[in-house]
């Protein structure tokens, strides 16, 4: 029996109005607040502003059927749990019904009313398992973005102090080489060609430093960072003479959270690094496009497809993880001997 602290709500509707009030009496004898609709039409209109805990539906109704009720929520995208109360003779329209959702279904019956209660209870029950199964998931998920974006933190961290302090040491000591080199020439020429080496190694120290830092730093905080980044990444991969890489964005794509680009563009990284360590392909097109509903990042190469033993299995574990900490959805398409399609979708509010 429901609590005082929370009694559900349920809708009952049904155009028989005898059989709809001994339906309400039986569940608020169980101490459930219920709402009655004798049509079709009269649910709608309490549904649009309205959200019950459970909705006991009839399938055959004079204005509005059951599963035109349903459709018609799902066209105005609400989603009431539902139970179905069908007639002796629609058995397999209620059947059908239970794919399109319903938790369970009732015949109209003599044991209708006796069984209602704990049809109704059974249902209420699995609503709230997994209304707590979503509430864990979706905590589950603030928790590891929570983790990612401190650790993107302190990467972004690591890679500003490797570029401003590290990086800026290492320049400043290159300078005080060439001006001992300088002096050198003046005194002791046979010190000039060491402190030759000693500025290629340096050049070289810095070099590394830097691409270090721009490793750990992918992105920037401009709203047009991913773009500006899976640019450089393209370029920076079609320099490498193995296949050729170019980025396709036709317009901007701003991005005002510095945590999703962030994750998006080492979803393209990832995927950009499968094709040329494990595809054999020969070219590779990155793709970011935004529409009204959503990004998406689309990487394609041309290789040779995935295979049952290739070893991109981690890699692609760890772009279906960024994917989900931000809420996109990851797809992979692979067409053997015809390359592979790593698609990212990224839903936007509105």
């Amino acid at each position: 029996m429901p609590t005082a602290a929370h009694s559900p709500q349920i809708l009952a509707v049904d155009d028989d109005e005898g059989l709809l009030v001994l339906m309400a009496e039986t569940l608020r004898a169980e101490g459930y607040l219920v709402e009655t609709a004798g049509s079709g039409a009269a649910a709608l209109r309490w549904l649009r502003v309205n959200r019950p805990d459970l909705m006991l539906l009839d399938l055959k109704m004079r204005d509005l059927g059951g599963v035109a009720l349903l459709e018609q929520l799902r066209a105005d995208e609400v989603a009431i749990p539902f139970l179905v109360i069908t007639g002796q003779g629609d058995a397999k329209a209620a059947a059908a019904v239970m794919k399109q959702g319903a938790l369970d279904y009732l015949m109209k019956d003599m044991g209708l009313l006796d069984l209602l209660p704990g049809v109704v209870r059974q249902a209420l029950s699995a609503i709230e398992k997994e209304r707590v199964l979503a509430v864990s998931h979706r905590e589950r998920r603030r928790l590891e973005a929570e983790v990612l974006k401190i650790s993107e933190r302190e990467q972004r961290r690591i890679g500003e102090d490797l570029h401003d302090g590290l990086g800026q040491q290492l320049t400043a000591i290159e300078l005080m080489c060439a001006g001992l080199r300088e002096e050198a020439m003046r005194g002791h020429p046979a010190l000039a060609p060491r402190l030759d080496q000693v500025g290629r190694m340096l050049r070289e120290a810095i070099s590394q430093t830097r691409q270090l830092a721009r490793g750990l730093v992918p992105v920037s905080d401009d709203p047009d960072a991913l773009r500006m980044g899976l640019a450089e990444l393209a370029a920076r991969t079609d320099s490498l003479g193995r296949v050729k890489c170019r980025l396709d964005s036709p317009a901007s794509v701003p991005i005002f959270d510095p945590a999703v680009a962030g994750n998006l563009y080492r979803i393209g990284q990832e995927a950009v690094n499968n094709a040329l360590k494990h595809a054999g392909a020969k070219q590779v097109l990155i793709r970011l496009v935004r529409s009204a509903r959503s990004l998406q990042l689309q990487v394609t190469d041309d290789g040779r497809g995935l295979t049952r033993t290739d070893d991109r299995g981690l890699g692609l574990e760890v772009m279906k993880h960024r994917a989900s900490v931000i809420g996109a959805q990851l797809a992979v398409d692979s067409k053997r001997g015809r390359g592979v399609t790593v698609t990212c979708t990224l839903p936007l509010l509105s």
